[in-house]
């Protein structure tokens, strides 16, 4: 055998011995990597906490309330009308504007009417005159009559005279305070305190008593009044709350968020509406600043009671099922659970729990539409019930 034989014998040896070298470094790996593998996925995957936010039922003193939608009536309102025909000379009042009671706010030609009170009081002069007339000669013929020169027949009759002429003088005095009545009517006066809405008649028209429309409408809006309804079960509660004392009822707007003012519960309307089940009330309002506008729609909410050491939880938290009512509640080790409950009114942002519920136990407040039985949460709100009692 040559050398170079040799030489190349040898080198394929060692290429045999390095790839043999090789692939038994990667079968040591593979093998390695398959002991690793059945621990590792012997190891449960990890649940993601649902976020919530959470509250501790607390115990604290909480109003009862009941709420109904109502609408704001002035105390007083009143179309100005006139009282007699005629051509209206001037307006007096400025549309939105604050009168008293006596006011002007209108003047008809006043002309016809005090050519009709001048006339009355003439013919009441004119019978007076002749009354004074007819009781001198009554004197005379008494007189007469007692000396037998007049007949009794005579005296009679001018008795007669002068009575007719005083019925006379007392139908001019009905006459004259017609006419002087007629003649005030063409001053049209404020019947009451009040605010001004919108004039729809301008001077220069021709009014008539009989007319339907109305030259503009006052309304009274201090004190202000508020009618509105709440369901007929809550008639004796208001009751009892009405026997215990005033009741106070706070306006709310429209969106149930700003109070606007708060007055007395006047009375309950003397009949149940059958067709609706609810019973009609009515409450007063200062109403200083106005806040209160006729025909407004608001909220109105009444307080009935206050609940002392009432155990309570946010309103939200309360949920609606299958079974009846529920909350969320979380337990010890961070998941959560269905518990149903019972409930008693309570204001707009708390609700009172009579049973189901223990003092510090966790509820979930927001993010429930996520959550199952056992399922694990991550709180992402302070544990606290919050400013539950509404101003």
């Amino acid at each position: 055998m040559t050398t170079g034989e040799t030489a190349s014998r040898r080198r394929r040896g060692a290429l045999i011995a390095a790839a043999l070298l090789v692939l038994a470094g990667i079968t040591g790996t593979w093998y390695r990597l398959q002991g690793g593998g059945p621990a590792l996925a012997a190891k449960p995957p990890v649940r993601a906490g649902v976020p919530v936010s959470v509250a501790a039922v607390e115990r604290q003193d909480v109003p009862i309330y009941l709420s109904g939608l109502g609408t704001v009536q002035a105390s007083f309102t009143v179309g100005i009308h006139p009282q007699v025909d005629g051509k209206l000379q001037e307006v007096l009042f400025t549309e939105g504007q604050h009168v008293k009671k006596g006011d002007v706010l209108a003047k008809i030609d006043p002309r016809l009417y005090q050519a009709a009170l001048d006339q009355a009081k003439a013919k009441k002069a004119q019978d007076e005159a002749l009354l004074v007339a007819a009781e001198k000669d009554l004197k005379r013929f008494k007189d007469l009559a007692l000396k037998y020169v007049e007949p009794q027949q005579n005296v009679d009759r001018q008795q007669g005279t002068v009575d007719q002429l005083k019925a006379a003088i007392a139908a001019d005095e009905a006459m004259i305070e017609t006419a002087q009545t007629n003649l005030d009517y063409t001053n049209i006066t404020a019947p009451s305190d009040g605010r001004m809405g919108v004039r729809l008649i301008d001077p220069g028209n021709v009014v008539r008593a009989s007319d339907s429309g109305s030259i503009a409408t006052l309304t009274l809006m201090q004190p202000i009044a508020v009618l509105f309804t709440l369901p007929a079960r809550a008639l004796q509660d208001v009751r009892d709350a009405m026997a215990r004392g005033p009741v106070e009822v706070v306006a709310f707007d429209q969106d149930n968020r700003l109070a606007l003012s708060t007055g007395k519960l006047l009375l309950i309307d003397n009949v149940i509406d059958q067709s609706t089940a609810t019973i009609r009330l009515k409450a007063m309002f200062a109403n200083e600043g106005e806040r209160l506008w006729p025909g407004e729609f608001v909220n109105a909410r009444v307080l009935l009671d206050m609940r002392s050491n009432a155990a309570v939880i946010p309103s939200s938290a309360v949920q609606r099922g299958p079974q009846g009512l529920f909350t969320w509640v979380v337990t010890k080790n961070g998941t959560v659970e269905p518990r149903s409950i019972q409930v008693d009114p309570g204001s707009n942002e708390l609700t009172v729990v009579t049973s189901g519920l223990k003092e510090g136990e966790r509820v979930v407040t927001a993010g429930q539409y996520k959550l199952k039985r056992d399922a694990p949460v991550t709180i992402t709100a302070p544990l606290t019930v919050g400013s539950g009692s509404d101003s």
